[in-house]
């Protein structure tokens, strides 16, 4: 069993005005059934509410804490800015208390910094990248990820993304400079059963060990190969491989390279 480095951590409770509960539906769907299977349990959380925006132009904010967030991989920063009022931000590596963020169009490109992506250097690491202006980051949110900035030109920004995929932005978005911070996550062996129950993920069944009415692997008398051409789900569906994207997507003219096949 192995853990992350929890050394950057310097608070152990959230700000409460920055918190709410959040029901668990399991895995289910507004009728009540289970549409993500394995799902269920786990230990009592309560959500910090992030400001994946950070439209708050020209106003400097100091870092009061780096926190642990059961809800999400990376860390997060309490961030006070100057005019009083306090916002949860996603914490980049580098990030300390005591240093100063802030959002402008003029902002000098450091760690934690917002600016626009037209103002971004090439070559800059960049993170909680806006798709359209306003709506708030939804691009490299998870720990340890980023994408790096090749060129602007025409409108757009062109990014290398954490998947090395090459895909255009409109350049009038904002995102924030740096890498996400917790980046040894991907490197965690959970070690136990038990842990994976902590985090809310139930016991996964193999399709070797069920029957056939179960699974399209079931059956046979001890070990059986698999008996399809193609890996399949439960329900008989291809999985591993199968083009999922739909080719009329809008948003297809904007990628320039498309990420490379794993082999």
């Amino acid at each position: 069993m192995t853990f992350v480095d929890y050394s950057t951590i310097t608070a152990k409770e959230p700000y409460k005005p920055l918190t709410r509960k959040l029901k668990t539906h399991a895995g289910r769907n507004s009728r009540g059934v289970i549409t993500v299977r394995h799902q269920g349990g786990g230990q009592k959380k309560i959500y910090r509410i992030i400001d994946f925006k950070q439209d708050k132009f020209n106003i400097p904010g100091r870092v009061e804490t780096i926190e642990y967030d059961p809800y999400r991989t990376a860390f997060i920063a309490l961030v006070v800015y100057k005019d009083g009022e306090r916002c949860y931000i996603l914490a980049p590596v580098g990030l300390k208390v005591g240093d100063q963020v802030i959002t402008s169009e003029t902002a000098e490109p450091k760690v934690g910094n917002r600016l626009l992506l037209k103002n971004i250097p090439v070559g800059y690491q960049t993170h909680n990248i806006e798709l359209r202006r306003g709506e708030g980051g939804k691009l490299c949110r998870s720990a340890g990820s980023y994408a790096e900035v090749l060129a602007n030109a025409d409108g757009y920004t062109d990014l290398k993304m954490p998947s090395k995929e090459i895909r255009r932005v409109r350049w009038d978005g904002l995102a924030t400079i740096g890498q996400v911070s917790n980046p040894d996550w991907n490197l965690v062996s959970i070690g136990k059963a038990g842990r994976s129950r902590w985090l809310g993920i139930r016991p996964t069944v193999r399709g070797t060990a069920m029957n056939p009415v179960d699974h399209p692997y079931g059956g046979g008398e001890g070990k059986q190969p698999r008996g399809t051409r193609r890996p399949k789900d439960i329900w008989g569906n291809v999985i591993k491989g199968p083009k999922t994207r739909n080719k009329k997507k809008w948003s297809s003219r904007l990628i320039i390279q498309r990420r490379p096949k794993v082999r």
